[in-house]
């Protein structure tokens, strides 16, 4: 796959489509990599040129020392575009993406036309939540990410769904047994230290936001806290868990669709 060469190492990117249409940039969630959407890419090159790519710690990218931040994260995208010579671009983002979309859109809205962030929150958890999960992360190495991904199946989906589609399932949980304990533990200090409550009210840019009716991790209250401060702002929910875009599948693509293109 190609990459874009970073000071620090290499990030994997994948574009699909047919060129000259505009781009939509997809960012994924913690732990997994640019095939988390993997079900959109039929029904969004229809419509866009989609821009995908490993987030740093994750996937084919760089795993570099230190804890990341979403900054970093997300001016590694602005590298990208860079790289790619695209002025301005669609960015959807979910979970972790989401954040980093919160971050462009707050600190680079020019380079932005439209915002979908999806199963996201101004702020996601706690020290309480993160540390912990760090620690283990780190003591233990490949076995921790075999543990963790095991329970992410209850967390990003709902049970009905995940004893439907066990091969969609298995597919996506496997990025997370794949992900670099390195690059996890420090992209889970990015979560952890993020925190945009402050901030989104000075975003202008129409934005979607995506919530998951089941979603425990974040939730359609976290969704509503970011939309009740954005004039404009739409809400969409889906009978999901945290991962709308795989247990929504078509439904979630076409909202997307219709937000980006209207």
């Amino acid at each position: 796959m190609p990459a874009v060469h970073l000071a620090d190492g290499d990030l994997n990117y994948q574009l699909d489509g047919k060129a000259g249409l505009p781009v939509l940039v997809l960012s994924n969630s913690l732990g997994t990599d640019l095939h988390m959407w993997d079900a959109q890419i039929e029904a969004f090159t229809q419509h866009f040129q989609v821009l995908r790519y490993d987030t740093r710690g994750h996937g084919k990218s760089l795993v570099s020392e230190g804890i990341y931040s979403i900054e970093q994260n997300g001016r590694d995208v602005l590298a990208l575009l860079d790289a790619l010579s695209l002025e301005q671009v669609f960015f959807c983002g979910l979970s972790m993406g989401g954040l980093i979309g919160q971050w462009l859109a707050i600190n680079a809205p020019q380079r932005l036309k439209r915002v979908v962030l999806c199963n996201t929150a101004a702020k996601i958890g706690n020290e309480d939540v993160w540390n912990p999960r760090i620690e283990m992360v780190l003591r233990d190495g490949p076995a921790a990410m075999v543990s963790l991904r095991n329970a992410s199946i209850a967390r990003w989906f709902t049970p009905e769904f995940a004893a439907a589609e066990v091969a969609k399932v298995e597919a996506v949980v496997g990025m997370l047994a794949a992900t670099s304990p390195q690059g996890y533990a420090a992209n889970c200090a990015a979560v952890r230290d993020a925190d945009f409550r402050e901030q989104i009210a000075g975003i202008t840019l129409p934005l979607l936001m995506v919530c998951g009716t089941e979603d425990a991790v974040t939730t359609p209250a976290d969704g509503r806290f970011i939309v009740e401060r954005l004039k404009g702002a739409e809400l969409v929910e889906f009978h999901a868990a945290h991962l709308s875009n795989v247990e929504a599948g078509a439904l979630f693509s076409q909202a997307v669709i219709n937000f980006l293109t209207h």
